[in-house]
């Protein structure tokens, strides 16, 4: 392709909109361009980007014995409504009317869908299992459109849904699909992790998430190094630290494990642990964090965990197998004193809870259910008792693997796929069910897998890039060489360039061949900015001895190439990489 002839919209300042590398990236690289808020369209070069990424995604999903389909986009409300979530999605639903005044959605994902076709055509067990998958445009009403492509409105995602017969079955095809997707993230050349996920909106009994690794990466990440273990920050599970690894001990010389005796002492407006802990000068992690929750029912529940942790609420609920919420008001229990909560002396009908992080004998720092007052040297179980103990908080560096205790680590990434043991949670209410061998009609068991398209491109560029421009794969490059001559002033060198351009198109490699009219300043500049893998330059030293000099986009490195060597470099090159 002749770069006059295609078209490149590169620019040369970020737009200030652009929060993230990626964003900026696929704007000034032309790949590219807002329509509206969360809404972009794709111009050439980004087009011939996302074709690549699909044609990966699709030859692993075939190779899965996964089927395509293409469905439709607007979906019926009274599918949604079967399924609950009509009015449980919310506003990030777009929804519509026609013209009959009947309702409509615009698909954010297809589970409603696929489970309407598999009720209307899965009979029987000889039917299953079935795997069918699409490649499609999918919408979501964001709050807070942001980052480019990685939290749009409008967007590209493969989203796979899987009906077997037993739940043997189901994890055949999710373990297919986990490899699947491992093997998408390694054919493009990304750093990922596969980390065990809360299920959402989407439901389902487990789940694990794609991360590609990015440090401007929106989900928190905590891994072993040394067994693998690996999940989303907000359903890890961890050791918490030994005591005697906070910096400070505590108040004045006591010794660590000598229980000395409770006393209050008078902290007047000292309502949060950071002030507490400058006011008494201790650390954190030596005062007991006293938060209240309540159920539906009003019932409150307490849980003490240590200062310097966060309490995990949805642990919390799953451990108490009851929907929860903050109790923040006062207001509601007169005789609670918010800010000076602690579990001594506290209301015999809250139910206790202890996380891991509060250990026995080390004289903490409490709440004295007094205002302005605290406890000095509270003890558990000296001063007060728990039936319940467990991880209610999130991991926070120091902890160590529940598995081999090993110290955890932390990173951040951007998810990009997410795949789900749904079970009969949409088969059942939609009513799809099937015969099976018994001759007994069975609700479907199914599972779902998604994998963003578009925010695979954005996620690459997040991660490949540097102050230059993008840095992309080989794989997904929208060309692998940028064939540049210095000036097409010279008659004679551009002569030369249109004959390496033949050349290169015959041995079948894509080629972007910078014919411009420009200074080879820009042309250098537009190619980095691109990020196409190697550069062809042809200069002076073309035309006096024939040889080019080649760099490469990632390494920075660079060669001399005689042009009769041009056929062995490219089959070298197209071999290392993988290329057809």
């Amino acid at each position: 392709m002749r770069y006059s002839n295609f078209f490149i919209p590169t620019l040369k300042e970020s737009p200030g909109e652009a929060e993230i590398p990626s964003h900026s990236l696929c704007i000034r690289a032309g790949l590219v361009r807002k329509i509206a808020a969360g809404i972009y369209s794709f111009l050439p070069l980004g087009v011939r980007v996302l074709k690549k990424i699909e044609e990966i995604i699709r030859q692993e999903m075939n190779r899965t014995g996964a089927n395509e389909v293409f469905l439709s986009v607007i979906q019926p409300s009274i599918l949604w409504e079967k399924s609950g979530r009509w009015s449980e999605y919310g506003p990030e639903l777009f929804r519509l009317k026609d013209r009959n005044k009947r309702d409509f959605c615009l698909g954010p994902t297809h589970e409603e869908l696929t489970t309407y076709l598999a009720y209307l055509d899965i009979k029987s067990y000889k039917d299953l299992p079935i795997n069918l998958y699409q490649i499609q445009t999918k919408f979501r009403d964001e709050i807070r459109p942001r980052y480019g492509l990685l939290r749009a409105r409008e967007f590209i995602m493969k989203d796979a849904y899987s009906f077997s017969k037993d739940y043997d079955d189901l994890e055949v095809i999710y373990n297919k699909m986990h490899d699947a997707y491992c093997r998408i993230l390694e054919r493009i050349g990304l750093e990922y992790r596969v980390v065990i996920a809360d299920t959402g909106l989407i439901g389902g009994k487990l789940s694990h998430e794609f991360i590609v690794l990015a440090d401007n990466g929106e989900e928190k990440m905590v891994f072993c190094p040394k067994c693998g273990y690996a999940a989303n920050y907000e359903l890890s599970e961890s050791v918490p630290q030994d005591i005697e690894e906070h910096e400070n001990s505590g108040i004045s010389d006591r010794k660590l494990y000598e229980e000395n005796a409770a006393k209050e002492v008078y902290t007047p407006g000292i309502t949060d642990i950071e002030s507490l802990s400058k006011f008494l000068n201790v650390d954190a992690g030596k005062i007991i964090k006293t938060i209240l929750l309540k159920d539906e029912t009003g019932k409150i529940y307490a849980f003490l965990l240590s200062g310097d942790r966060e309490l995990n609420i949805k642990k919390a609920a799953t451990h108490t197998g009851k929907s929860l919420n903050l109790l923040e008001n006062s207001e509601e229990r007169s005789d609670l004193v918010i800010g000076y909560l602690g579990p001594v002396g506290l209301d015999n009908e809250i139910e206790i809870y202890i996380d891991n992080s509060i250990k026995s004998g080390v004289n903490y720092i409490a709440g004295a259910n007094k205002k302005d007052y605290h406890l000095l040297n509270v003890n558990y179980p000296r001063d007060f008792t728990v039936k319940h103990r467990g991880d209610f908080t999130y991991s926070i560096p120091g902890d160590r693997c529940t598995g081999c205790g090993e110290k955890l680590e932390f990173e951040k990434g951007i998810e990009i796929g997410h795949i789900f043991k749904l079970g009969t949670r949409y088969s059942e209410k939609l009513e799809a069910k099937f015969l099976d061998v018994d001759g007994k009609l069975k609700p479907l068991i199914m599972g779902c897998y998604g994998v963003g398209v578009t925010r695979l491109m954005a996620a690459t560029i997040e991660q490949l890039h540097d102050d230059r421009g993008i840095i992309w794969p080989v794989s997904i490059a929208p060309f692998i060489i940028n064939l540049i001559v210095t000036t097409t002033k010279d008659e004679k060198l551009s002569q030369e360039g249109n004959r390496i351009y033949k050349t290169l198109k015959e041995l079948d490699v894509e080629v972007l061949y910078d014919d411009r009219d420009i200074s080879a300043g820009i042309k250098f500049k537009d190619s980095d900015l691109i990020g196409i893998p190697v550069k062809f330059i042809l200069g002076k030293k073309f035309l006096n001895k024939k040889i080019i000099d080649v760099e490469f986009r990632k390494s920075g490195d660079k060669i001399e190439l005689r042009e009769d060597l041009i056929p062995e470099f490219i089959k070298k090159f197209k071999s290392e990489n993988n290329l057809n």
